[in-house]
């Protein structure tokens, strides 16, 4: 089934028409235990009864995510919002599947509610491998070769009746104007933290960079633990429920996130991004990076998510002004 196509008309609080779309209250997570899935296995699918369950050490925020013995994988939406994303899953991951060159997950079957927990979800198998980071990652730029021929390989897919931007991805592959307000609120609450004046002129770049209009399928969160490496190669990516068809520069933040100088510059021109979408891609990875900066730099507790967004917003800031003194 076709997601419903974004409409670009949204009315603000005073009445007027807006072409930004309104992300509206956070999700209500509900908490799921093994000893429930183990009885949603068992009543709907009894021949993987007997398997053990267990949960997935970070198992990702959207959805609840246990083993099912070794080789299967249960993955449970932890909202009503992030439940939209199943039945898309389930009808195109195995179209995209045929067409990529990396594994991805495709669904063995598809639950319904039960057992009290209230969401269809879904049986995958386990794909083997390790979350990607920097330390990981045995050649940067092989790397990022192998990722940019992954995405290079999406964005060739047939996009006609994909699924265009909605809640059910949180706006991937439309207007940046969406996360404006998440980047205000970070900034003010980051005032002295960081150069807001720099950030503001990178963020009104990308607002200014126009997509021609096209639609491509995107991944919609290329991110570390939606890679998985074997010996430091790209070996698989996972987690598709926020794919979708649009304007792809969304998948472009992991070139600021994860990519070195050299990696990203071969990522770049393996791609061929133009540099309106690569102004696009670099205001994804601005507010989420933002974002993650302000909740994390005054709790000890979330130390290594703020290294990690101070190392990227200085990656940002650097490659940023090193574009504009290029071009002058």
């Amino acid at each position: 089934m076709r997601q419903p196509a974004l409409e670009l008309r949204w009315s603000d609080k005073d009445g007027s028409v807006s072409d930004t779309p309104d992300l509206g209250p956070a999700p209500q997570r509900v908490a799921v235990h093994a000893e429930q899935v183990r009885r949603l296995v068992a009543e709907q699918f009894p021949e993987w009864a007997d398997l053990p369950v267990e949960p997935v050490a970070n198992g990702g925020w959207d959805n609840w995510t246990f083993h099912l013995g070794s080789a299967l994988l249960v993955r449970l939406p932890s909202a009503a919002e992030y439940a939209l994303a199943v039945e898309k899953e389930h009808r195109w991951l195995p179209t995209l599947a045929a067409r990529l060159p990396l594994p991805i997950p495709t669904p063995l079957a598809k639950g319904k509610p039960g057992a009290g927990y209230p969401h269809p979800w879904s049986i995958y198998r386990w794909l083997d491998g390790e979350r990607a980071n920097v330390d990981r990652v045995a050649d940067p730029v092989r790397f990022a070769l192998d990722l940019a021929e992954f995405l290079a390989a999406l964005q060739s897919v047939d996009a006609a009746d994909g699924p265009q931007p909605g809640i059910h991805n949180w706006f991937r592959g439309g207007t940046l104007r969406t996360y404006g307000g998440k980047v205000d609120r970070a900034l003010a609450g980051l005032d002295g933290q960081v150069d807001s004046e720099l950030a503001r002129e990178i963020w009104a770049s990308a607002l200014d960079a126009r997509w021609d209009g096209v639609d491509r399928w995107f991944h919609g969160d290329v991110a570390e633990g939606n890679l998985l490496l074997d010996d430091g190669r790209l070996a698989a990516v996972i987690d598709f429920g926020t794919c979708g068809v649009g304007d792809p520069a969304c998948d472009l933040a992991i070139a600021w996130t994860l990519l070195t100088t050299d990696g990203r510059r071969a990522f770049r021109k393996r791609l061929s991004v133009d540099d309106a979408t690569w102004a696009r891609g670099r205001g994804w990875a601005l507010w989420k990076t933002l974002s993650t900066y302000s909740y994390s730099f005054q709790d000890p507790e979330d130390a290594e998510d703020f290294a990690s967004a101070r190392r990227i917003l200085g990656e940002i800031f650097t490659e940023y002004t090193a574009s504009v003194a290029t071009r002058r």
